[in-house]
């Protein structure tokens, strides 16, 4: 009997009660979620939880709460408003235990929604640009129902499963969501600059999506024999690859290999990441593992933040006591990297928001959260420059920061920080 059904026959198996997962980021099961939230008369407690998912969230409606609450492992800008408007809330992890979550059974699961490649000639599918923790939600979900979409590129690695894995198919066929490149600012530019400068032959890079990446990345061109272990990729690696810059020939994991969890781009990189066996898409648990972090030699860990205190703790997940995002996995690659044989911990940022409010500041906002601490970071880099906090005391520390903040800010944060600083 063929497996094959129509969204709306497929999640009918959702009852009351039930936890869905939704697989993330630009794989996001956008056509089920909605079929699922045409029943939300039928349906009351219907906990909904993920990463970061693109694409619209029907079921985050405000006016649905009676039916789904939306539980963001990270949180994008389509739930963001769930926290305020109560249908939401947010579980802190780092991507790298999430699926222990599953498979420990603190977060039992009884359907996950995915979204494959259609199956081969011998009846495997590929979970394509988002893997993360879709393979423990896979092995750990009572009901498995795929959307199967002849766009979804087919990788290698973690993701492949067989069709006997799913228990019902719903044939699609719809573009991945993607990004397109943004042009650098100036003051990206710069930054990217910075980061580069401080990047040597041979180093393995992590990173994520956006212009400062990108920008970082387009000032390698010169450089020789990188490699790539990140928690997710883009557009800015393709041409490095293509050169033979990025050629991972001396990682220590996965040599020879890109390895990465999820990744989200233009259609120009989901055909350069088809059948490519270069791409290796393995689950978080394994790729965010801090233990074959360290392995890479000349690791460079290059995140970001909402703000940076004067002694180097970084915000990243909230504004004040407002949850933005999420933990993530920046912990696990700052850990990794400031673990491996000349490794770097990087944290790149404008030095202003875009209504010129300063990043470097004396002091986090009341309620921040604390993502990367103090004893963490080695570089903070802004378009001013590189402070190097690596062995410093936290008076050298301000000094550096202070130096790399916007000039319009330096003074005043200088003298609130010392101000205090010499009170205590």
């Amino acid at each position: 009997m063929s497996k094959y059904v129509t969204a709306e026959e497929a999640v009918k198996v959702v009852k009351s009660g039930d936890r869905v997962y939704l697989q993330a980021a630009a794989a996001a099961p956008t056509i089920l979620s909605n079929a699922l939230t045409e029943r939300a008369s039928e349906l009351r407690d219907v906990e909904v939880c993920h990463l970061h998912v693109e694409g619209e969230a029907r079921y985050a409606n405000p006016a649905l709460a009676d039916s789904f609450h939306v539980n963001s492992f990270f949180i994008g800008a389509n739930v963001r408003h769930t926290l305020k408007a109560g249908n939401g809330s947010y579980t802190p992890v780092f991507l790298s235990e999430l699926p222990h979550l599953f498979r420990k059974n603190v977060l039992p699961l009884d359907v996950a929604f995915i979204h494959v490649s259609p199956p081969d000639r011998h009846g495997y599918c590929s979970l394509g640009v988002s893997v993360e923790a879709t393979v423990a939600a896979i092995e750990n979900a009572k009901i498995v129902i795929a959307q199967v979409n002849p766009q979804m590129p087919r990788t290698f690695g973690d993701g492949i499963l067989h069709v006997s894995e799913i228990d019902y198919l719903v044939a699609v066929d719809v573009p991945i969501y993607g990004h397109e490149p943004e042009p650098f600012t100036f003051e990206e530019e710069k930054i990217g600059g910075y980061i580069a400068s401080l990047i040597e032959d041979e180093s393995t890079l992590q990173m994520g999506i956006g212009s400062i990446p990108n920008a970082a990345l387009s000032k390698l061109i010169n450089h020789k024999n990188l490699g790539l272990h990140t928690e997710m990729f883009s557009d800015g690696v393709i041409d490095l690859i293509e050169k033979d810059i990025i050629n991972c020939n001396y990682k220590g994991t996965l040599r020879g290999r890109v390895l990465a969890t999820f990744l989200m781009g233009s259609k120009r990189l989901y055909d350069f990441v088809n059948d490519n066996p270069f791409i290796e898409m393995k689950e978080s648990s394994m790729v965010n593992d801090t233990a074959r972090i360290r392995k890479n030699p000349k690791m460079v860990a290059i995140n970001s933040a909402i703000e940076v205190d004067l002694t180097g703790q970084a915000c990243a997940d909230s504004i004040g006591p407002q949850m933005y995002s999420g933990v993530g996995g920046q912990m696990d690659f700052i850990r990794g990297a400031s673990l491996s044989p000349g490794g770097k911990a990087i944290i790149a940022l404008p030095s202003i928001t875009k209504k010129g409010v300063s990043r470097i500041v004396p002091f986090l906002k009341q309620g921040a959260g604390v993502v990367t601490t103090r004893a963490h970071i080695h570089y903070v880099i802004t378009e001013n420059g590189i402070a190097d906090l690596y062995g410093k005391t936290l008076r050298q520390r301000a000094t550096e920061l202070v130096r790399i903040a916007h000039p319009n800010h330096q003074e005043a944060i200088e003298r609130e920080y010392y101000d205090l600083f010499n009170k205590m």
